[in-house]
């Protein structure tokens, strides 16, 4: 018999590996609290509903419960272990860029290994292509898109509740979220707590996804809102892309800017779970980080998340083009040449007119200044089931025919500063551990 330490919420478990006396390995998981009690019984029941044939299905492991037992009110499960290890987001980058080699040469005849973003999209692609059946027939939650935006929307009245986030912000989200426009989408089978915890690599290659806790239909930007902490965006697009080819579905084109305000949202999760504990320090982190949010935003003049600010239109290009003009009539250049060139510049204005129609933000809602409005009705995480017949995209959604692939999506793919996106993740981060 050995034992070994296995990483995990240090608030919430205590975890080990276990080796027996046959030199198999298992991993065990203690609650301290109920409320993780909860979350383990929870993906017992989880991982029961992932059948060996829908486990076949997976390019990724699921792990096994070997049984459990209950001491003090709360109960302690044994899983099957699995190989590889997790990695910080920077490590994720470098081992997509330079993965470690395998640990046994491959064979010849053996198809290269696909880089791991590529792999992480493969598998959230296959993961979102689940019948969703699966979740409901275990009777775990599933909400309609329009109930994600509401449930989001009565977490957003909670937090404005505490009277400790910046206005600005908070009419900067309740405008994403009355954007009807962004939660026009079809639900998934996503797992809910993605985050490169719950990814276990070895040797450059995906082995498992963990922490099946939160499974649901839902919005699949949920699992997406990770990638935001990545300082380099083009791990997020090649995912995407890789999603896009192995999705039942491509994804909504809003996808990226619904998974970038979830991250920002997640620093207002993380002040209303110190509030209800009473943790002042938490209280005060949390508001310091959402101050340095409001400074990012205002430095970068963001109109929403994931939306960059449009550039200021330069005067120099008309000055010149009117020089020239006059240029050419004083030459005395013919009547054709001169109509010539004004066709041109037609049409390259409306090929611009076509792009601003594409790219022009929102305009700003009369009552931008008010605070935000406190609304009825708003659904709860025991909503009833939704009628999925109404998920289906609006034309010019996930569901149009003339989008193909992540082309969709790459016309919004957010942008941002490295610190802010840093920033944002380890608030993320601090919102797990003290969950």
């Amino acid at each position: 018999m050995a034992t070994g330490p296995s990483p995990d919420d240090a608030a919430d478990f205590r975890s080990c590996i276990v080796q027996d006396a046959d030199g198999r390995r298992w991993r065990v998981r203690s609650p301290l609290n109920t409320e993780a009690s909860m979350r383990l019984e929870t993906e017992h029941l989880v991982l029961q509903a992932f059948t060996p044939s829908v486990r076949a299905r997976l390019p990724f492991h699921l792990p096994s419960v070997a049984g459990s037992v209950a001491h003090n009110g709360l109960r302690t499960f044994v899983y099957s272990h699995l190989p590889g290890h997790t990695l910080s987001l920077r490590e994720l980058q470098r081992q997509n860029e330079s993965p470690e080699p395998p640990l046994h040469a491959p064979s010849p005849s053996a198809a290269p290994r696909a880089p791991l973003a590529v792999q992480l999209g493969r598998a959230l692609g296959t993961l979102h292509s689940l019948p969703r059946a699966l979740v409901m027939d275990a009777d775990l939650p599933a909400y309609s898109a329009e109930q994600c935006r509401k449930r989001m929307l009565h977490d957003l009245d909670q937090a404005a509740t505490t009277g400790l986030i910046p206005g600005e912000l908070l009419r900067r989200w309740e405008d994403a979220l009355e954007d009807t426009t962004l939660w026009q989408f079809s639900t998934r089978v996503v797992h809910g707590d993605l985050h490169e915890d719950n990814i276990t690599v070895d040797h450059g290659a995906l082995v498992s996804f963990t922490g099946w806790s939160d499974l649901h239909v839902g919005d699949p930007a949920e699992d997406f809102s990770w990638l935001v902490g990545m300082a380099d965006p083009t791990f997020a697009d090649t995912v995407l892309e890789a999603y896009s080819v192995s999705a039942v579905q491509p994804p909504d084109r809003h996808l990226l800017r619904r998974a970038h305000l979830k991250a920002e949202f997640a620093l207002a999760e993380w002040l209303v779970r110190g509030v209800d504990r009473g943790i002042p320090s938490m209280v005060d982190n949390a508001g310091r980080m959402l101050a340095t949010l409001a400074q990012d935003v205002r430095a970068s003049a963001s109109p929403s998340p994931g939306v960059t600010a449009a550039p200021e239109p330069s005067v120099a290009p008309a000055l010149a083009d009117e020089a020239e003009g006059h240029d050419d009539a004083a030459r005395g250049l013919d009547g054709d040449l001169a109509s010539e060139r004004e066709q041109n510049e037609l049409g390259v204005q409306r090929a611009d007119d076509r792009g601003q129609e594409r790219d022009v933000p929102q305009q700003e809602d009369p009552d931008h200044g008010a605070a935000p409005r406190h609304r009825g009705g708003a659904t709860g995480p025991g909503a009833p089931r939704d009628d999925y017949a109404s998920n289906t995209p609006s034309p010019g959604l996930s569901g149009d025919p003339g989008l193909s692939g992540s082309s969709a999506v790459h016309a919004e793919t957010p942008t941002g500063s490295d610190q802010t996106s840093l920033m944002l993740w380890g608030m993320r981060f601090l919102a797990r551990v003290w969950r």
